[in-house]
Order: C-alpha cells, then structure tokens, then sequence
C-alpha cells in the first residue's frame, strides 16, 4: 500500500497546489483524525519504500503519507509552508499541531496552505 501512495503522490505532485488542495478535501471525507503514532507509522513505511521520500522530496513524502494514512482510514493534516530569509518552502504532516518525523528547524516554517482533518460537528 506504501508503494501505491508514493506513485499516486508523484502524479499529485505535478499539480497545481490548487488543484491538490481540492484533490486532497475531497479524498479526506469521513476518515478520523490521525494519532501522531499512525502517522508516523505512515511516514516510516513511505520513507522504507522510496528513496526519494527518504531524502529533499517533502512534497511527494507529504502526499504520500497523508494518501497512506487515507487509506488506513485516518487524515492528519498536510501542511505547505515558507521561511524567509532565506527563502525555502517545505512540505509536512502534522498532528495536533506537532509536526510528524521533521527536524526541530521545521518549526520556522509558516503554513500558507493546509487541508485539516474533518471537524466532527
């Protein structure tokens, strides 16, 4: 299941950040909320199973953990961020605002788009 995440996460990847955003609320329908545990999980098991996840792709390692832990029948939230200066942008998984596996460094990082998990209303 990892490996069809990371490919599905390579075609998401190509996409307008628009395009994913509304790609990824409609795939985020009736799942529960993530616990950091099975989003890390998640995140190990696509890092196991593609070298470029495992290394600078956060955007393909996002997707993929976030369509990995879909799968499973959860949502954490995928986040899009920007630091400045430098300017570098970066792409994570979080969970109750604790971001998933990333460095302590990932927290200069500003969200400018995010798709949360569902509240429950």
């Amino acid at each position: 299941m990892a490996r069809a995440a990371v490919v599905l996460a390579f075609l998401l990847a190509k996409l307008p950040p628009r395009r994913i955003r509304v790609i990824l609320r409609v795939v985020r329908w009736h799942a529960k909320p993530t616990t950091y545990e099975q989003a890390l999980a998640a995140r190990s098991d696509v890092v196991a199973v593609n070298a470029r996840c495992a290394g600078s792709y956060c955007l393909q390692r996002s997707l993929a953990t976030t369509l990995l832990c879909r799968a499973r029948g959860t949502w954490p939230a995928w986040i899009v961020g920007v630091r400045t200066p430098p300017f570098a942008a970066h792409a994570w998984v979080e969970v109750g605002g604790r971001p998933v596996g990333e460095p302590v460094e990932s927290s200069t990082y500003r969200a400018i788009l995010a798709v949360r998990p569902m509240s429950r209303r």
